[in-house]
């Protein structure tokens, strides 16, 4: 026996909604996926932290540059900020034992940023290994110790950057608030885009040369961060004993 469907017009026309709607539903979706793509983890393996559920951290990137990065710790000073994370780049470090001896004497965290400031996600693992190496040397001879976080140079990194920093005892650090500070967009731009911080947030500023507003810019992100009632704490602080957010590499 043989069955027959017989559609009418507006049969086919709910049809066609559905198929459209779902497809643009399954677009939205994809998309939102790759807004998210630069925070990661291996499905049972090592994770890259870009948030915590506490407080707030605030972290500068150092790669390079001998003027801004005094001032930044003087203003920190100045504001009566006790704890920052700073990721350094070895190459940096070297040039500027002094003020690394400073950032560690002020009881503010390191972080390795790398030795040379390259983009992981284009190197081959032997000089990601390598450049992580450099890095580490550098610091001990700095002695600076205890360095258990690393953030990828450009912020670009993939899965195998997660199992090498896991193998030299690194915790890959994000971010989740980006101030966007590099673009040198103007103070309250800046500003306005840190406003957007909240509990448990890690925020991206630099003190490298290229961010010439960041300095001018603390002063009303650090007042703002206070007239929400957060507390300013370390990236390693945040991270221990608590609920951490990562996201899955597929």
């Amino acid at each position: 026996m043989n069955f027959f469907y017989v559609l009418n017009g507006k049969s086919l026309k709910n049809i066609s909604l559905i198929l459209i709607a779902a497809f643009f539903t399954a677009w939205f979706l994809y998309m939102q996926n790759l807004a998210q793509i630069p925070v990661f983890s291996t499905k049972d393996g090592p994770k890259a932290i870009y948030r915590g559920e506490k407080d707030l951290a605030l972290s500068f990137n150092i790669g390079w540059g001998d003027e801004k990065a005094e001032p930044i710790l003087n203003t920190l000073k100045k504001e009566g900020v006790k704890s920052a994370t700073f990721f350094l780049a070895g190459s940096w470090a070297e040039r500027h034992p002094d003020l690394v001896n400073r950032i560690v004497k002020e009881g503010y965290e390191i972080g390795i940023l790398g030795y040379a400031y390259e983009d992981y996600k284009s190197l081959e693992d032997a000089k990601i290994r390598r450049d992580i190496s450099k890095a580490q040397e550098v610091f001990t001879k700095l002695n600076v110790k205890n360095i258990k976080l690393l953030r990828a140079p450009t912020g670009h990194f993939d899965e195998r950057t997660l199992k090498i920093a896991e193998r030299y005892g690194y915790t890959v650090v994000h971010w989740s608030v980006d101030s966007q500070d590099w673009t040198n967009p103007g103070i309250k731009t800046i500003v306005s885009n840190v406003e957007k911080a909240k509990k448990g947030d890690i925020v991206l500023l630099h003190a490298s040369d290229s961010a010439k507003q960041t300095n001018k810019a603390l002063p009303a992100i650090i007042e703002e961060i206070h007239h929400k009632g957060l507390k300013m704490i370390s990236v390693s602080e945040m991270i221990a004993n608590g609920h951490v957010s990562s996201k899955e590499i597929k």
